[in-house]
């Protein structure tokens, strides 16, 4: 065969191969895949051969292939069928994280170095199924997997998804709703904004005035800049038995909650529940407007401190992860300028400005929890950089430095600030307000643009990349009231950050995406989820 014949052959196979595994439509798009003839056939009669290690991932497929085959699945120790090996050897190859998945026309078989891995490939696997497989009557039905090959991994360690609950709330079963589609497509931290100016959804049994106060507003801003009402009350939150059901839920599908328990700003709802808590000493109500409040925790009050501790302690017993997210952004500085409680407090600790004290306060904070054997996370501002404009005419000058255990939480500023950060040994998760938030629409963050985000930012010296945890998304909800709005900012784009965290870059293909994504969204359609249906 000559070189020309040698060269079309291999752009055939090439080609053979591209073709195939375009047919394969899993989201985030796996490292590896390779196809070959033949099929598994998949009915009511198929086994699941497990051992002792990996019986939760087996009951949790058993669990999938009864919804569609309507029929108890059973179990066996060996022989045929869907097998799921426990092989932590897989480690050095695949990581924590990762799987293999391979089938024949005998049997499939799917390995990970840890439950976390297993579970990972029966999401990939459950997306070989057909999209309505959940949701409708198989159980007369062969399902037909192809023969195949997967192997996948990671290229990120954080993929997270935020919602906020603060602006409004929500409840149980949307967020368990959301939890099972962030499994499906192996989003592992979900990021939840508790606490802020217009509400406050946690029970904290020290602090009953909290939710019994904090979690009400006697109205809300209907729209911005605007002095319109929606004209009823809102309200809403978690006892702490619910959160611990909630968490469960989210274990069980190998998510993580890292809860966000806002200070020293955005403490409104906070300081109408208690209102020693704030610097003003006028503010007494829950806000009913959004945007940025000029009261905050008063971080001057030794008892203010005890109270945020108080707070801690109870939170740090509720959550398992060991990350504690304390927001940090947006502190109106003005306040603090003009209070003489604050400025005695500058002088006393002999800091420059009142962004120095706020990073005096937040690396206090950062010792009390690290005392407790967790680590903190905040927003950017907590670097003490200038990223707002309205902190032009400001004192910024900043002698302290950030403890260095903090994870900067990266939404807004420059590669500079980003930068920064790392030389100074900071680990960061990317979050860039213009790219990843969902409360932003679709004009100006088009599916395409969320697809294109990379959380390595462009022109970062490569010796940092391991500084970058990841990324993530944020669904903001001071304008989306209801579920259904709520859904439609977040379906389809939370697919494309899912496969941003995942997917190694090189393998990314928006085309790719985009057929895989018409599967996903026949899923969507089946569990009536309300995605937005414009890929503009």
């Amino acid at each position: 065969m000559n070189t020309l014949n040698i060269k079309l052959t291999t752009l055939f196979l090439f080609l053979l191969i591209r073709t195939v595994n375009a047919q394969i439509n899993i989201i985030p798009r796996p490292m590896e895949v390779s196809v070959s003839d033949g099929f598994f056939k998949l009915n009511n009669k198929t086994k699941i051969i497990f051992n002792q290690a990996s019986e939760n991932n087996a009951l949790f497929l058993s669990a999938i292939l009864q919804k569609g085959f309507q029929k108890k699945i059973k179990f066996k120790e060996k022989g045929n069928g869907i097998t799921l090996i426990l092989n932590p050897k897989l480690e050095n190859e695949i990581g924590r994280e990762g799987y293999l998945l391979s089938s024949t026309t005998n049997n499939i078989i799917i390995q990970g170095a840890t439950n976390t891995g297993l579970f990972y490939g029966i999401q990939s696997f459950r997306q070989l199924l057909p999209s309505d497989f959940e949701t409708n009557n198989y159980s007369n039905k062969t399902v037909s997997i192809p023969v195949l090959e997967i192997k996948d991994k990671p290229r990120f360690k954080w993929r997270a998804f935020m919602l906020d609950e603060s602006r409004h709330f929500k409840g149980a079963n949307p967020v368990k709703k959301l939890l099972d589609q962030m499994a499906l497509l192996k989003m592992n931290v979900f990021h939840w904004h508790l606490t802020d100016d217009q509400g406050w959804r946690i029970e904290i049994k020290k602090y009953p005035n909290l939710t019994n106060i904090g979690s009400y507003r006697k109205d809300t801003q209907l729209s911005r800049k605007s002095p319109e009402r929606v004209g009823e009350p809102h309200q809403g939150f978690y006892t702490q038995e619910q959160i611990k059901e909630i968490i469960e839920y989210a274990n069980e599908r190998h998510i993580t909650i890292i809860p966000e328990i806002e200070m020293p700003g955005h403490a409104t709802a906070a300081i109408a529940s208690y209102p020693w808590l704030g610097v003003l000493g006028t503010t007494t109500d829950v806000s009913v407007e959004f945007g940025k409040m000029d009261d905050s925790f008063n971080v001057a009050n030794p008892k203010v401190h005890t109270f945020l501790k108080d707070v801690l302690k109870e939170v740090f017993d509720l959550f398992p992860s060991d990350i504690v997210h304390i927001g940090g952004d947006e502190v109106r500085f003005e306040t603090w300028e003009n209070s003489k409680e604050i400025q005695d407090k500058i002088k006393e600790e002999g800091l420059a400005s009142p962004v120095d004290l706020q990073l005096f306060f937040t690396n206090k904070i950062s010792k009390f929890i690290e005392e407790n054997n967790h680590r903190m996370m905040g927003w950017n501002e907590i670097l003490g950089e200038k990223i707002h404009e309205w902190d032009k005419d400001n004192n910024m000058e900043v002698k302290v430095k950030l403890s260095k255990t903090a994870i900067i939480h990266f939404w807004k500023g420059s590669l500079e600030l980003v930068n920064k950060a790392v030389t100074n040994g900071h680990q960061v998760v990317n979050s860039l307000h213009s790219m990843t938030y969902l409360d932003y629409n679709y004009k100006s963050i088009p599916l395409s643009k969320a697809y294109s985000f990379d959380p390595i930012p462009e022109g970062l010296d490569s010796k940092y990349n391991e500084q970058i945890l990841g990324l993530g998304c944020q669904m903001w909800s001071e304008w989306i009231p209801t579920v259904k709005q709520m859904e439609n900012q977040i379906y389809p784009r939370i697919a494309a950050y899912a496969e941003v965290g995942w997917t190694q870059k090189e393998n990314k293909n928006y085309d790719s995406f985009i057929k895989s994504l018409i599967q996903l969204e026949k899923r969507w359609e089946q569990l009536g989820i309300n995605y937005h249906k414009s890929f503009k």
